[in-house]
């Protein structure tokens, strides 16, 4: 033995994810070495969120995101490219909470009726 100590290798590495600044118009997070803008209009259920919540952000897989006090779960091509997915969720209108049962498309008005998730 030479008499040096190597460390063992623990678990599978990860990375972080980390909200950097949150605006009224939505909010910019660090992950996998880029940083992303989630604006309200596309992200809605992130819209009425405490500061908290919003940072209670997990990152996994190389490209999973989930907020877990908000119930809610994206990953980074979502984010890249929100016109690509032309459903979006709905906050209940009663709590202002994410209501992740309804979608509805972008140009539904909100007096139109619900459409539930397949």
């Amino acid at each position: 033995m030479n008499g040096k100590m190597k460390s063992a290798t623990v678990g599978i590495s990860t990375s972080k994810a980390e909200v950097l600044n949150v605006s009224p118009h939505g909010f910019w997070l660090f992950v996998a070495g880029r940083e992303y803008f989630l604006g309200f209009d596309d992200f809605p259920w992130f819209r009425t969120a405490a500061i908290g919540q919003l940072f209670d952000v997990e990152f996994s897989h190389g490209s999973h995101l989930y907020w877990p006090q908000l119930d809610v779960d994206l990953d980074l091509e979502r984010i890249e490219h929100p016109e690509r997915f032309p459903l979006i969720a709905r906050a209940d209108v009663a709590t202002e909470q994410p209501d992740h049962r309804h979608l509805v498309t972008r140009e539904t008005s909100p007096k139109c009726e619900r459409k539930k998730a397949g």
